[in-house]
């Protein structure tokens, strides 16, 4: 029994490489609709990597340039999407007394830090802070998702600062590699 409880377990790194991999993975139409899910999962959930979605191979029959921008396109609804229900779960988060007290006397005070480091950038540049933030490529988007969806208000806006910025991260990054595949 023990034996049989033990092959059951299952870490959500491996739940988070098996979704990697499914992405890295998906072809044709349904393809997008896997690349929507994990970045809308990204926004609200996963600590994974967006831009994994620009290794698709996607092949729905356009040239290879219409196929990575309705990647881009695709990733950057879902991102926006799924902030959304960040920005609410954020906003539920803000008004609960026990959730940020227990945020304030955890090991890391999650609360003093994105106060010191976030909270600066999106009371100085408000959403547009919030799309620069979500165009440094590798980081984890639901770090700046979760930081700004407490201190921000608006959540249409909020939507399109996540797409905004979900955009910027994946041309920066297709530049980055453009460039550095250019060199080879």
């Amino acid at each position: 029994m023990v034996v049989a409880d033990a092959m059951l377990v299952v870490t959500f790194a491996d739940l988070l490489h098996a979704t990697e991999q499914l992405v890295e993975s998906a072809t044709g139409w349904p393809g997008l609709g896997i690349i929507f899910t994990y970045s809308f999962l990204i926004a609200f959930v996963l600590p994974g990597p967006s831009e994994i979605v620009l290794a698709t191979p996607l092949d729905i029959g356009f040239p290879y340039w219409i196929e990575l921008s309705v990647i881009v396109l695709v990733a950057s609804v879902g991102k926006a999407a799924g902030s959304v229900v960040a920005f609410k779960v954020g906003q539920g988060v803000k008004h609960s007394g026990p959730v940020v007290s227990w945020l304030r006397e955890s090991r890391f005070d999650v609360i003093e830090w994105s106060e010191k480091r976030t909270v600066e950038i999106a009371r100085e540049f408000g959403y547009v802070g919030l799309a620069l933030a979500l165009c440094v490529p590798f980081f984890p988007d639901t770090i700046s998702v979760y930081a700004f969806a407490v201190i921000e208000e608006d959540d249409v806006k909020f939507a399109l600062a996540t797409f905004a910025g979900s955009v910027g991260r994946f041309l920066i990054v297709i530049g980055l590699i453009g460039g550095s595949l250019s060199l080879l």
